[in-house]
């Protein structure tokens, strides 16, 4: 596996520890995030499984956090949970998308170590479409 992808899966699993919330069915931390952004900055963050749809995934907790930093372009990004690493979601995919559109090149750390472009899990963007039409 590639050093710098190590790295980040090494700083999100110690993140792992399923948190109970309000009742045994909510619960945090089941799944954990790091992100490298193009300035070499690392953030991290962890899911919140609530009721009512108001949670959300590790990956938008982490770039929270990175926007906080004032940064808002990353270069990798990896997700994990007790099985390993996982892929993100469709929703956290447009999330990276509209918080910057140069986020299509950011690499994705995916099962087995593997890595894809962000453009490449986002093929024929609506974002990309509706640029080239206007300009």
């Amino acid at each position: 596996m590639r050093p710098d992808v190590e790295s980040l899966i090494d700083l999100a699993t110690p993140l792992l520890d399923e948190i109970t919330l309000a009742r045994p069915d909510m619960s945090a931390a089941t799944v954990a995030a790091a992100i490298r952004t193009r300035a070499g900055n690392i953030y991290t963050g962890v899911c919140i499984d609530v009721r009512c749809g108001m949670g959300f995934c590790a990956e938008p907790a982490a770039i929270a956090e990175m926007i906080k930093g004032r940064e808002t372009e990353m270069a990798m990004v990896v997700a994990v949970c007790d099985e390993g690493v996982l892929a993100p979601c469709g929703r956290c995919r447009e999330f990276m998308m509209q918080v910057s559109p140069k986020n299509l090149d950011a690499d994705m750390v995916l099962p087995g170590g593997r890595t894809a472009p962000l453009r490449a899990l986002l093929p024929d963007h609506w974002l990309t479409a509706e640029a080239s039409k206007t300009g």
